[in-house]
């Protein structure tokens, strides 16, 4: 069982930089494959970032490619989104999600288990 719950999200202008964050709780974080996900309202909840468990191996969004990007820190049991260059259209909730694995391609809501609350990601034009 693993609990997560993100942080750092908020109101940026379009060009700005947020970090999020998502702590989760548990011994085995280090055998979690991590993703991040966002829902803009109306629209379906869509991929935009993952890590393997020891953090060689990251895939993106083509959306996001070039501007974000997604580390984690085992020790600390985290993971993290940096979000540069933002846009209007990142606006979202945004949320951490977690398989258990070491690797793999996985860019589909249902192939995660786990799932935080979701941090709210405003960017202003």
């Amino acid at each position: 069982q693993v609990q997560l719950v993100e942080s750092g999200g908020g109101l940026v202008q379009a060009g700005g930089s947020l970090r999020l964050s998502c702590a989760a709780s548990g011994r085995t974080f280090s055998s979690y494959v991590m993703g991040w996900f966002r829902q803009a309202p109306g629209k379906e909840r869509e991929f935009v970032a993952l890590i393997s468990s020891a953090g060689v191996n990251t895939a993106y969004a083509d959306s996001v490619k070039g501007r974000f990007s997604i580390s984690r820190d085992n020790a600390k049991n985290t993971v993290y989104l940096q979000m540069n260059s933002l846009k209007p259209e990142d606006t979202a909730v945004y949320y951490c999600a977690a398989r258990p694995g070491y690797s793999g391609t996985y860019s589909r809501s249902w192939e995660y288990d786990y799932w935080g609350q979701g941090t709210q990601v405003t960017v202003s034009s």
